[in-house]
């Protein structure tokens, strides 16, 4: 199981890295107001959200594993499905924008979703 957690977690942080990433890979496009809601980050978000449902699914059944601190997880899974509904709102023709301010609340959602996972002990 320790195992099965471990490769979920690097595919936790793969999907982290992709929303975060690409996001951050067109800030002066966001701040000139021609940024979109690319493809990687909304992979980035479905990988984040079924590998974060998996470790909590293998959690709870392992008591070797630890255990969930379920109010943690509701609220990063809260933030998480509402950067999931703001790229699928907003996804659209390469050619369209998406809104400026749509582009820095996924932006600061991811990055409210990471300090709580690292900051909430």
């Amino acid at each position: 199981m320790m195992i099965l957690k471990g490769i979920l977690l690097v595919l936790h942080f793969v999907g982290l890295a992709a929303l975060f990433g690409v996001w951050f890979s067109q800030i002066k496009d966001i701040v000139r107001g021609e940024g979109r809601m690319l493809p990687g980050m909304l992979h980035g978000a479905g990988l984040m959200l079924v590998s974060g449902v998996l470790l909590v699914g293998i959690t709870e059944m392992s008591a070797e594993l630890g255990t969930v601190n379920h109010m943690k997880i509701g609220i990063k899974l809260l933030v998480l499905v509402a950067v999931f509904a703001l790229l699928l709102a907003f996804r659209n023709k390469p050619e369209q924008r998406a809104p400026k301010w749509a582009l820095w609340l996924v932006g600061g959602l991811a990055l409210l979703n990471i300090c709580i996972a690292v900051l909430w002990n």
